[in-house]
């Protein structure tokens, strides 16, 4: 019986198993090899979001990589020693120093706490000297506190970014993007957007295969553009009924056919009358409007890539034409796709 089994075969078959996954990511190629060690910097103040931390993983699996540690992670807190995080407990830290750092990220808290006198005037030192400065999430306000944002482009949580942007007037906030980088200076929106930017800060220095690479080893969907947006169609609608899931499952998987109300209710196992019915129901909308802003969603997401030109984006998108897309998206955004094009394509440069 399974129960019988000593707890020690247990751990000895999981730690097998890791050592498997591990040698056959480090067996994968490389490029790139010959770049130094570089030291990484989390800084952490009492009360910050644990979860920021799990972009670390990015830089251990650039090691696996290389097959040697080309970066060197530590963990920083003003004073050393041990820090709560917002879960209660606490992680082990080094005190701020003079160590010459590479790359700083700067972990925020779960709300907005302003830093103490002694890290900001540390972050402000300690960015003159480091190559790239960065935040997760709410960590933005640490950075702007510090002075490190004015006249930049920035982005934080979407639900603090009016608040980033009125206390700190000299930023220039852009609240709809996964993460931007101006210059030195990079930024995330939530949490899971922080592993984002750290994949493009190791694609920054390592090339986009190593970054893809770690991208399928932390199981990711895909690494999303700094440009994508934070926001997603399907969170918006969030049906309670598995029956209307399985809709629009069905919508987004096969957004080139035509999505009538009859595909969808079959989609469903309901006749069209009940779908209608319960959809609108459950999401407050129509199921055309909703199949428009899922194709919005995906046309925005091609132009975010910056691959396609806007006949194959109407196409694929399910648009069938170009009008038909452009008033769906002056609905959407008031804008066409073509000034949204053209500002993915300035903060993909930038």
């Amino acid at each position: 019986m399974v129960g019988d089994v000593p707890d020690v075969f247990n751990v000895g078959v999981l730690w097998f198993g890791f050592n498997v996954m591990f040698a056959s990511f480090s067996a994968m190629p490389t490029t790139k090899r010959e770049i130094r060690m570089l030291k990484v910097a989390f800084v952490v103040s009492p009360g910050f979001q644990f979860m920021s931390l799990s972009s670390m993983s990015v830089f251990e699996f650039a090691n696996v990589a290389a097959g040697e540690a080309v970066y060197e992670v530590h963990l920083l807190s003003e004073h050393g020693g041990p820090v709560p995080n917002s879960l209660g407990f606490e992680v082990l830290t080094r005190p701020l120093c003079a160590t010459r750092f590479d790359t700083l990220i700067v972990c925020g808290p779960t709300g907005v706490e302003p830093l103490s006198p002694g890290v900001e005037q540390w972050l402000r030192r300690a960015a003159r000297r480091i190559r790239r400065v960065t935040s997760i999430c709410t960590g933005a306000f640490s950075l702007a506190q510090a002075g490190l944002l004015d006249g930049r482009r920035a982005t934080t949580h979407w639900m603090y970014a009016r608040e980033l942007a009125t206390r700190y007037p000299d930023v220039q906030v852009e609240e709809d993007r996964i993460f931007v980088a101006d210059g030195p200076v990079w930024t995330s929106a939530g949490m899971t957007a922080g592993i984002d930017l750290v994949l493009a800060l190791v694609e920054d220095d390592r090339g986009p295969e190593v970054a893809r690479q770690i991208a399928r080893a932390l199981v990711m969907y895909h690494r999303r553009a700094g440009g994508q947006s934070q926001f997603s169609s399907l969170l918006d609608i969030a049906p309670r009924s598995d029956r209307i899931q399985r809709a629009l499952h069905h919508a987004r998987e096969n957004l080139k056919s035509s999505l009538s109300v009859e595909e969808l209710a079959a989609a469903a196992a309901l006749s069209p009358r009940q779908f209608s019915r319960l959809f609108h129901a459950e999401t407050g909308r129509t199921p055309a409007k909703a199949v428009e802003n899922l194709r919005v969603e995906a046309a925005r997401l091609m132009m975010e890539q910056g691959r396609y030109p806007i006949e194959v984006i109407a196409t694929e998108s399910g648009f069938a034409d170009r009008e038909r897309m452009r008033r769906a998206f002056l609905r959407a955004f008031g804008q066409p796709p073509q000034a949204i094009l053209r500002s993915s394509r300035a903060a993909a440069l930038s």
